[in-house]
């Protein structure tokens, strides 16, 4: 019997293959096949319910051909993408296109498995299903409901604020949280505070305390009078303790890992961007070579929202600190974790699938990135089956008159499950205050000074990827396997930068949030945004039909959209007022602009007046102008109209234009002394990009022809390419030839 797996991703096959016999045949759809068209929305309600527009993505057709030709003479279809919604849709759209060919007689399940390994593999060929239609249901949901935010809101922002932005279900609800950050960081106004600590000596030992209470009321110093005041009442007075409390505490051991908190700790352990930490896991999940070239599965399913373990690994990780740890670090039965609120608990917590292979031991055969993500996902599974941690902590009070101070310490009894797992919030926790062991009520204590220090109030911090992503999950906004897109979707678009590994957004950033905020309130509000995750789950558990919520949303957002564009279209584009009078003009204020090359400071009395300037903004959001190189008129005459040509200075660099401008829009060209090599008549001019300059066709986009490198017009010594690549590194300039089938190359050493 001849029988076909077709599972999402390439690198699976290998890890499978090694588990099944020579009747099976495994192929991949690399991913999605099919998805909504590209240049319309691809969705149509109708009096007769939905309808969806798929077509096949572009470059799928050979991956169709060559599944339906495998298929065509297979008796059994097994459709093996990954265990969630997005895999479902993959299943359901490869069921389609094989239904097409194969006979009758053939036969197409859905298998699932959390694991890739023999035991699950086979137990899911044993133990075949049927796609989920629920979860087709949901996932096209969400497909729909993304592409009319997106589809339809974004040509508003082109026309509001400049071409080429975008608007998103939830990156614009992501960008919403780290623009609101931003603007408390900037009202934020600074409080000063005082301490007043107490160092004291006894039995020849030292410690200190705090001063927490004065009488009844807390300790609150607000100035240096504030600060004299006290430390002159106190002067003489004998300070003695008056309670020492002791008792025990203990800290429980951290769940599994599951999706959002892997990020987490990904960034704040390793310092790895979520995007990265992801992608590692990816590796782990579908195997990696280890002793043999053969790939070996290390961890369970790295998308999921659930923390429960199954029983075979919860006896696996218990008889392995059994082994290797004494009989203290075993609690009497398994510990079990529940994630509060719902849960989508058709996978596993992420684990390895074998504790027996050791971190150790995967780190002779993988690289250091690899290593340390497996050895964090194997360190959290082991600890969270192990007993918490013990620690002795003790509060010693002292009284000096009214004057209360307090110190606390903390002694670890017993490490428990920190022998194996520590994170970087428990390093930062621990109290460092150490008693003298014959410390007692009775002890005389000798004051040897009072130290006060200034503070101040600290602004709420920026958003960094780990934080960003626990305020997410906290509110409930997205799924956790879409997190990475999300952040780098905020970024792509300009609408953020990172700085010190956090997220500040552009003004740019802020003009769009403002504007989606003011005329979408109900898709830019949080509540409403997770109110939609919980749907769409609620589709995919077949409690709520997958029309009614689309028909729903379609006709509220349209009304709010409808609104949107009529006020779109009795405005100029989008500007913000500033307090800042035009240094030119006198007249009017300024306003910040956006344009191609960025955002600047414009006159609003322009065209009157035409004062511009670049910006910063200090970190108190104050703006502050950037002094503007004067324009260099240059001895060149427009080709146009005649008029002189001037150089201007950009942030992203100078070019020469006609003084002329805005009557005169003349641009110079820099252009090469060959023709286009690929169309044979376009001109190869330099371009600009985001990411510095490049080489291009003028027949650009009918002629594709480009090179992101600066370019020597010398003939290739090799193969007479009239021109070579040139590019510089830290090593040196590499001169090469740009005719890929030839190879000649040099390195040239920079000049000091």
């Amino acid at each position: 019997m001849r029988k076909l797996i077709i599972v999402e991703s390439p690198s699976k096959i290998k890890t499978i293959k090694k588990f099944l016999g020579s009747d099976f045949v495994i192929m991949s759809t690399v991913g999605h096949i099919k998805d909504l068209p590209s240049k319309k929305i691809g969705v149509e309600f109708t009096k007769k319910g939905i309808l969806i527009d798929y077509v096949v993505l572009e470059g799928k057709e050979k991956v169709i051909a060559d599944i339906c030709k495998q298929a065509a003479k297979s008796d059994v279809i097994f459709l093996a993408a990954d265990p969630d919604r997005e895999g479902e849709i993959i299943c359901e759209h490869t069921r389609q296109e094989v239904e097409k060919v194969i006979s009758k007689k053939t036969t197409i399940f859905r298998i699932l498995f959390n694991e890739i390994t023999k035991p699950a593999i086979i137990e899911a060929i044993e133990n075949p299903t049927e796609i989920n239609k629920n979860k087709v249901l949901a996932q096209q949901a969400r497909r729909i409901v993304d592409r009319l935010v997106g589809y339809e809101v974004s040509p508003i922002l082109w026309k509001k604020i400049k071409p080429g932005l975008s608007a998103g279900r939830v990156q614009s609800v992501a960008l919403r949280l780290i623009c609101e950050r931003e603007k408390a960081i900037r009202a934020f106004v600074a409080e000063e505070y005082w301490t007043i600590v107490a160092h004291y000596l006894t039995h020849d030992k030292k410690f200190t305390a705090q001063l927490t209470n004065i009488g009844t009321k807390k300790a609150d110093i607000k100035n240096k009078e504030e600060v004299q005041k006290i430390l002159k009442e106190l002067k003489n007075k004998e300070h003695v303790i008056d309670a020492i409390v002791d008792k025990n505490r203990i800290k429980n051991p951290y769940p599994p890992f599951m999706t959002s908190t892997l990020q987490q700790a990904g960034f704040s352990q390793l310092g790895f961007p979520v995007k990265k930490t992801m992608m590692i896991a990816q590796k782990l999940y579908e195997g990696i070579p280890l002793e043999d070239e053969t790939p070996t599965a290390l961890i369970t399913y790295m998308r999921t929202d659930s923390l429960r373990i199954s029983d075979t690994a919860l006896k696996q990780a218990r008889s392995y600190i059994k082994s290797n740890f004494s009989e203290k670090y075993i609690p009497s039965k398994s510990n079990i974790y529940a994630k509060k609120g719902k849960a989508q608990d058709a996978h596993e917590a992420i684990r390895p699938v074998d504790v027996t292979i050791t971190p150790e031991y995967v780190a002779k055969f993988v690289s250091a990135e690899i290593a340390k993500v497996y050895e964090l996902i194997w360190r959290r599974f082991i600890a969270c089956q192990m007993t918490p941690a013990e620690y002795a902590q003790r509060q010693v009070v002292i009284k000096a008159d009214k004057f209360i101070f307090k110190a606390t310490g903390s002694t670890l009894l017993f490490d428990g499950f920190l022998a194996v797992y520590k994170d970087a919030e428990e390093e930062n926790d621990e109290e460092k205050t150490v008693f003298p062991k014959e410390l007692s009520k009775t002890s005389e204590l000798t004051t040897e000074k009072l130290a006060e220090k200034q503070h101040f109030t600290q602004a709420p911090p920026r958003y960094n990827e780990g934080s960003l992503v626990k305020e997410l999950e906290k509110e409930g906004i997205g799924r956790p396997s879409t997190y990475a897109t999300i952040l780098n979707t905020i970024c792509a678009r300009a609408y953020t930068t990172l700085e010190k590994k956090k997220f500040i957004p552009t003004e740019l950033g802020m003009a769009v949030t403002d504007l989606l905020v003011a005329n979408l309130p109900k898709i830019m509000d949080v509540k409403f945004t997770a109110h939609m995750e919980e749907d769409l789950d609620k589709i995919a558990q077949g409690e709520l039909d997958r029309d009614f919520l689309l028909t729903s949303f379609n006709d509220t957002f349209h009304a709010d959209l409808d609104k949107f564009i009529e006020s779109t279209g009795k405005k100029s584009k989008q500007a913000i007022e500033t307090a800042i009078i035009c240094p030119q003009c006198k007249d009017h204020i300024l306003l910040i602009r956006f344009s191609k090359l960025g955002e600047f400071l414009g006159c609003k009395g322009y065209p009157e007046c035409n004062f511009t300037s670049n910006f910063t903004r200090a970190e108190n959001g104050d703006i502050v102008l950037q002094e503007s190189k004067p324009i260099e008129i240059l001895e060149e005459k427009c080709p146009d109209c005649g008029k002189n040509l001037r150089k201007i200075e950009t942030k992203k660099g100078s070019f020469v234009g006609c003084s002329g401008y805005p009557d005169c829009k003349y641009v110079k060209v820099t252009k090469a002394s060959f023709k286009c090599l690929l169309c044979k008549t376009g001109d190869v001019i330099q371009k600009a990009w985001k990411r510095g300059k490049f080489w291009g066709c003028s027949n650009y986009p009918n002629c594709k022809f480009v090179v992101f490198a600066d370019i020597a017009e010398t003939p290739c010594p090799q193969c007479h390419w009239p021109f070579l690549s040139v590019k510089k590194t830290k090593k040196g300039t590499i001169i090469s030839c740009a005719n890929k089938e030839c190879g000649y190359s040099r390195v040239e050493e920079n000049e000091e």
